[in-house]
């Protein structure tokens, strides 16, 4: 047999074969090390899902615990004409409203910010809705006013639940954890829509029922471009402005539901992150009925 000028390692000179030895422990050291890296960012990567979980559990045990105090009398008491207010509407007419007994304790417990609850039958959705200043504050922070990843469910700061808005327009977090507005994206399909036609909105002076019209997806865009940006239409000045602006959230809608929307009703919006584009968003319109 030809000699494959290949040398055992035993016919390897003393120094050759230090060498050698040298570079298996390094070669097995780095292995080791890979090894214990890769460990690392898997264990991270499984952390961070774990502690992302714990957290939304532990939101979710706190929001729980919310909506056993709905209704509750613990904090509900208020000062002589607190919870109380007057407004005078766009025809004259004069009006005193009263926060809603259920609603007293929770507003106090909230530091007055809150606005309303918001619940879908059949759903996770059932939720306080808060209303600050601006619409950054509750991005990151709870009904208490903690800071909180969840963040809140929180209303457009330029409603007005007093002298009313055209349309209540409502913003909540897509959470991976199914948790606050991830499942309006169900509402892409009719046949959801058609097992859940209805959404409960009270604001803390009144209640609300509202039915489904529109579902579809948009996205916030930029200040100079003109285009139908659903979450400016608040109010409208007009009953062409309106028409408008439901005609335009109809064009948008993935299925008809058969529900129109006319001047003087009143609108509910729900709106949520939607990732198939960037700042995209899901949104899911609704009209009062009773």
């Amino acid at each position: 047999m030809a000699d494959s000028g290949k040398k055992s390692f035993d016919e390897l000179s003393p120094e050759m074969q230090k060498l050698v030895r040298e570079e298996l422990v390094r070669r097995e050291k780095r292995h080791r090390l890979l090894i214990i890296v890769l460990a690392l960012i898997m264990f991270l990567g499984f952390g961070g899902y774990a502690v992302y979980y714990f957290t939304a559990g532990k939101t979710q045990d706190g929001y729980d615990t919310i909506a056993k105090l709905k209704g509750s009398k613990a904090l509900a008491n208020m000062k002589e004409g607190e919870g109380v207010v007057t407004a005078t509407l766009e025809n004259g007419e004069e009006i005193t409203l009263e926060i809603l007994d259920e609603y007293k304790t929770l507003y106090n417990k909230s530091k007055k910010k809150l606005i309303g609850w918001l619940k879908i039958d059949d759903t996770i959705i059932d939720y306080p809705v808060m209303q600050g200043s601006d619409n950054e504050f509750f991005l990151s922070h709870n009904l208490e006013g903690n800071e909180d990843r969840a963040g809140a469910l929180f209303m457009d700061c330029a409603c007005d639940v007093v002298h009313g808005s055209d349309n209540y327009i409502i913003y909540g977090h897509h959470l991976t954890s199914g948790r606050m507005f991830s499942s309006l994206e169900e509402y892409e399909s009719e046949k959801y829509y058609e097992k859940h036609p209805y959404i409960l909105f009270d604001t803390i002076y009144e209640k609300g029922r509202y039915q489904v019209m529109y579902a579809f997806r948009s996205r916030v865009y930029d200040s100079d471009q003109i285009v139908f940006k659903y979450y400016q239409f608040i109010n409208a000045e007009s009953e062409e402005e309106f028409e408008y602006n439901t005609e335009q959230m109809a064009a948008l809608a993935f299925y008809d539901t058969g529900v129109k929307a006319n001047w003087g009703d009143q609108l509910l919006t729900l709106s949520t992150c939607d990732y198939q584009e960037n700042n995209g968003r899901f949104v899911v319109v609704a009209k009062r009925i009773d």
